[in-house]
């Protein structure tokens, strides 16, 4: 089942659609270590460039090491380029007669916006109905934070979580709905001291019974 992951939805390959690269490179570690220092070098020369426009002076004092830092920062925050999801998962399915639904809740995460390189944050829920495996608790957030660490968009990443569980576990039904804070219309825009934003995406038997969206979101409230 996890090898059908590498030719599903793009996972390991561009994603011509949304603008995104997902998995690794196929080069030597010397050519990686290469690349990765080279981007990191680009980082930091636009990040003086933009200190220098902004009427600052990137050579002073508080300022010297912010570009290093910025640069180190990205490749913290957007890790979820380069997250395999096959290593992730990491074979961490198991055989359960089992068929009500697995809900986790609250789940953190903190993604940057794609429209201002903001961030955005807060909490998602996952629910879904096993056919004949369940997957490993700690691997649910694993998987929200892989999308969550990139520029992103809400709508986006709600989508991109449930197919994704969906192509792992080929349950019964998935429901996510995430909650998020964003900070481009906190900081910027209308400038609204407290706006959340939900987004929701179910698939199977979530998308068909109704019952069991109101039995999802009523756990929600809880």
């Amino acid at each position: 089942m996890l090898e059908t992951i590498k030719e599903l939805n793009g996972f390991h390959q561009s994603d011509h659609k949304n603008g995104h690269v997902n998995g690794h490179s196929n080069g030597t570690a010397s050519h990686a270590d290469t690349e990765n220092a080279k981007a990191k070098q680009a980082i930091e020369t636009a990040v003086r460039t933009i200190l220098t426009n902004v009427g600052e002076d990137p050579n002073r004092e508080g300022l010297l090491g912010t570009p290093d830092r910025i640069a180190r920062m990205y490749d913290e925050i957007l890790a979820g380029y380069t997250t395999d999801p096959v290593k992730l998962v990491n074979n961490a399915l198991f055989d359960v007669e089992y068929d009500d639904p697995v809900i986790v809740k609250e789940i953190e995460y903190f993604s940057m916006c794609e429209h201002h390189m903001l961030p955005f944050f807060g909490r998602a829920h996952i629910a879904y109905i096993p056919s004949d495996k369940v997957i490993g608790l700690s691997k649910i957030p694993r998987i929200v934070e892989m999308f969550a660490r990139r520029l992103q968009v809400q709508e986006r990443m709600t989508r991109q979580i449930a197919e994704m569980i969906d192509e792992v576990l080929q349950p019964q039904g998935v429901a996510v709905v995430v909650e998020g804070s964003h900070m481009c219309s906190m900081m910027r825009g209308v400038k609204k001291e407290h706006p959340r934003m939900m987004t929701s995406y179910m698939l199977g038997k979530y998308r068909k019974d109704k019952d069991l969206r109101r039995e999802f979101m009523d756990q929600l409230r809880k």
